[in-house]
């Protein structure tokens, strides 16, 4: 253990997880991983009495399941819970579990799935309703992080606590009784742990009480004993900032021993690193450098140590963003201008800062809104989290159980009929190669696509096209060489298309003489203008936005029309596909742009605007649909009222099949879209 730096962000808590609702523009996973790890629990805190060395002591707890106290056979602490501590001063057994357990994971999603291990402490508490003896255990699966660092183990209605029971042959005595639900010892079920629907049996006064009842009878009892009471908990917890290395923002403090911890006065702000410290992987070498750490207390005046620890890194990410908005600014942090500039509109990143980076950002704003250096209360108003590229992964294990991973580029890959790997060996050698299946591209696995093969093959054009349009951002993208030849072919059908239009002479548009066929096309154009302007500048599917384009070519490809109107429709078509595909790829577009007669770059141009007179439809094909089913659909005139389409719905000869001999309910039109017509 050493001395370390925290930041309160649990002062925090409840308002970092209220201010999720003020951000709808936020991914909803996104936004349950936070408030999972901010982690309010309702529950009750209480104590099992016992006495230590002839003195009264308490074990406390905090548990979500108070009416499953009944069933407690026994207590389980922290390896790092003083009561541990305690028992194993004189148990070189457990001292050795304890110091094992030290070195072993705390991530939550390493003990679910470790194996749950424990050692008796030897010390039994007393079971604060019932009276009853409690044994105490030492186990792995509590961390001393969360709650008080020791739990009331219920193994009837918690899978931890029943898994450990079986391993250790621990009583499980069912407390909780669901209708129609058997229970047995031997395995676990679902069930066991349903709140919801279960009422407690074998407990005495309570029996019979629902979960919200027998948690406030069971409150009410506890805290008329003085020995507990309802509670809030949260699983979040300080930031610790403190790291042990030479590269960081040095934390500004100067250790004296007349007045202690000394923050460095703002004008020897910032604190600089030396240049010319080498890692060698013994320490943070800062602790070698005297002359970095010897200096003067800024009060007494008198020598003094300066701090060696640098922050979490973190730490910078958390504010950067600000600084951007004035980063000439030489006295302050930041001014007025962060009110200009923030929230920052859109923001783009990976899942994997969801929590950490993201819920940091959050605190370092509200901290900052509080110091009065801004305005806003959060910092990023829009989040996109995109999806990770994946590819093959082929390995060779050796004797000795080290990996060596191979580049696809370095091996041969033999198919089965139906098309997946059957065998896979290696250019160099030809010996077998493992395949490891699919996984995120990483430098480690060898399994990255330097781009440059397809670039030279295809065109830089091609392999944009192939990225942005083989999965929506947020998702992750399975790479295939093989699916970059589809959208070659794409770009050289665009090509010749453009050069028959550039071929053939301009037609002049006469939008009052447009045929019904003219009509349709000109309005398939604008469709995919308001199409595309939605999935990029609202939703960021890039991949709907380029297959809608694709539609339009191919209605655009469809058209025989050789007079003025159909030319000219060709031609505005044509220009809307170049202006709408230019940021992804910016070369054959502005290519054909110049092609098409037009001297300004075709990425100065203006974004595509819909004609929404070319929108407008005469009639409207409707779903109809009988209690809501589909059964048909019914044209109507555009302009037509409910009435009217009620009318159009029930004149149907096939609605009538349907309702035939029924007494009709009433009609609903949803505008533009459906008559739902509701028979009994």
């Amino acid at each position: 253990e050493i001395p370390g730096y925290y930041l309160g962000i649990t002062q925090y808590a409840e308002e970092l997880l209220a201010d999720l609702d003020k951000l709808p523009g936020w991914p909803e996973r996104v936004k349950t991983m936070q408030a999972n790890w901010i982690g309010k629990s309702y529950g009750v805190r209480f104590a099992f009495p016992y006495t230590l060395d002839g003195k009264p002591e308490k074990l406390w707890v905090f548990t979500t399941r108070a009416d499953t106290i009944m069933g407690v056979t026994y207590c389980a602490v922290a390896p790092e819970h003083p009561l541990a501590t305690y028992a194993a001063r004189d148990n070189t057994q457990l001292a050795r579990f304890i110091d094992e357990c030290k070195r072993t994971s705390v991530m939550e999603a390493d003990l679910a799935t470790m194996e749950k291990k424990g050692l008796p402490a030897g010390i039994s508490v007393t079971h604060p309703l019932s009276g009853e003896q409690i044994p105490v255990w030492v186990a792995n699966y509590v961390l001393m992080g969360y709650g008080e660092g020791a739990v009331m183990a219920v193994p009837a209605h918690d899978e931890r606590d029943f898994e450990f029971a079986l391993q250790h042959h621990l009583p499980i005595r069912q407390v909780v009784a669901v209708p129609d639900q058997e229970f047995s010892a031997g395995a676990w079920q679902d069930w066991y742990a349903d709140k919801d629907n279960g009422v407690c049996v074998n407990s005495g006064q309570y029996d019979g009480l629902t979960y919200p009842q027998a948690t406030d009878a069971v409150a009410a009892e506890l805290h008329r004993k003085k020995l507990g009471d309802k509670q809030i908990q949260w699983r979040l917890r300080d930031w610790g900032i403190s790291r042990q290395r030479y590269w960081g923002c040095p934390i500004p403090i100067i250790h004296c021993e007349q007045c202690g911890a000394v923050p460095v006065p703002d004008d020897q702000l910032p604190v600089v690193l030396p240049e010319d410290c080498v890692p060698d992987g013994s320490g943070n070498p800062l602790n070698r450098r005297t002359d970095f750490i010897d200096c003067t207390c800024p009060q007494c005046s008198r020598p003094a140590r300066r701090e060696t620890d640098t922050m979490d890194t973190f730490v910078d990410s958390s504010w950067y963003y600000f600084r951007y908005c004035s980063h000439d600014n030489g006295s302050a942090m930041t001014d007025q201008r962060a009110g200009y500039w923030m929230p920052v509109d859109q923001y783009i990143g990976g899942i994997e800062h969801a929590i950490l980076h993201l819920l940091y950002s959050r605190f370092w704003n509200k901290v900052m809104r509080d110091l009065g250096l801004i305005t806003c209360d959060e910092p990023f108003a829009n989040l996109l989290t995109q999806g990770m590229v994946l590819n093959h992964i082929f390995l060779r294990r050796n004797e000795k159980g080290g990996i060596a991973y191979f580049a696809p580029d370095e091996v041969d890959i033999a198919l089965d009929g139906s098309g997946r790997i059957e065998r896979v060996t290696a250019h160099a050698d030809g010996r077998p190669v493992e395949y490891a299946g699919i996984g995120t591209m990483s430098k480690s696995k060898r399994n990255g696509i330097d781009p440059q093969a397809l670039i030279e093959k295809y065109g830089a054009d091609a392999t944009r096209l192939f990225m942005m349009f083989a999965s929506p951002p947020d998702q992750s993208l399975e790479w295939s060489d093989a699916a970059v030849e589809g959208a070659f072919r794409f770009l050289k059908r665009l090509w010749k298309f453009a050069g028959e239009v550039v071929a053939g002479p301009a037609g002049e548009l006469n939008r009052d003489s447009l045929t019904d066929n003219q009509k349709d096309l000109r309005r398939k154009v604008h469709e995919t203008v308001v199409k595309v302007n939605d999935d990029i500048g609202r939703r960021y599917t890039f991949n709907t936005a380029i297959a809608a384009v694709m539609e339009l070519m191919n209605a655009l490809g469809r058209t025989g029309d050789d007079s003025d109107n159909g030319r000219a429709i060709r031609r505005e078509g044509l220009e809307n596909v170049v202006l709408l595909l230019a940021p992804i790829i910016p070369h054959i577009t502005e290519s054909i742009w110049q092609a098409l007669g037009h001297s300004r770059a075709v990425i100065d141009m203006p974004w595509p605007q819909a004609d929404m007179a070319a929108l407008h439809k005469d009639d409207i094909t409707l779903i109809v649909q009988v209690n809501g089913k589909k059964r048909t659909e019914i044209t109507v005139a555009s302009t037509a009222g409910e009435e009217a389409i009620r009318s159009a719905a029930l004149a149907s000869e096939t609605v009538k099949r349907y309702t035939a001999g029924k007494d009709i309910k009433k009609v609903v039109t949803v505008p533009g879209r459906l008559v739902n017509i509701v028979v009994a």
